[in-house]
């Protein structure tokens, strides 16, 4: 089993969740900066988040190939899927900019910037603002349902990988959102069972029941059993 793995992300909050589930093995986990990695600047034109997660996944795995370095690479994807308005905004979740980003044509598609969907990468808002502009879009609807999805990939080389898609099953608020924890899309999603958004969750409670925390689990047991 490797000693070390490569985390194909920029963010340290995520690093450190995925650190807290292989540190137990004695997996050390690096994400480029840690290396000195320029150039991990990947745009995500993947139609799906295992798409996208491989995309991320193989653009490292080619700056750590020219370097000489062989570890695998774990990548993520991940997205807020609502159900009333045709699992949107998903893979644009990141980039999502509202129906009055002047790119909804109000038929369920976003143009402009080569059709990537809802706001390219020039209009990238704040978590809040994306926030707001999602509940505006979702309005009044009686349909709240909605769900975090992560699809997780673990890229031994070129065409050897696995891939692990979990979910965190909620409805958007019809409020404002709510909780000052966690990050994105957090503060509006629901959590019925639990009577509290994302948001309102503690680290460690959110990590034992959120997609990415699952889905991390799940890359955690395939790695043990190659040990």
């Amino acid at each position: 089993m490797a000693r070390e793995i490569w985390f194909a992300t920029g963010n340290s909050d995520k690093k450190r969740e995925l650190s807290g589930l292989l540190a137990p093995l004695g997996i050390t986990v690096k994400i480029p900066g840690d290396g000195g990695i320029e150039g991990f600047d990947p745009e995500e034109t993947g139609g799906s988040f295992l798409e996208n997660s491989l995309l991320k996944a193989r653009a490292l795995r080619s700056l750590l190939l020219s370097r000489g370095i062989f570890e695998p690479v774990i990548a993520d994807d991940s997205g807020l899927c609502v159900d009333a308005l045709g699992g949107r905004p998903g893979v644009y979740s990141a980039r999502y900019a509202g129906r009055h980003s002047g790119r909804y044509t109000g038929s369920g598609r976003y143009t402009g910037s080569g059709d990537r969907g809802p706001g390219a990468r020039d209009k990238k808002l704040d978590a809040a603002e994306r926030n707001r502009l999602l509940l505006e879009e979702l309005g009044d609807r009686p349909d709240r349902g909605a769900r975090f999805v992560c699809a997780m990939v673990l890229l031994f080389d070129e065409n050897r990988f696995v891939c692990v898609q979990e979910t965190l099953e909620g409805e958007l608020v019809r409020e404002e959102g709510r909780g000052t924890g966690g990050f994105g899309y957090d503060p509006i999603l629901y959590i019925p069972e639990l009577g509290r958004t994302a948001a309102e969750l503690g680290e460690e409670e959110k990590n034992r029941i959120s997609h990415r925390g699952k889905a991390g689990r799940a890359i955690v047991k395939l790695l043990t059993c190659q040990s």
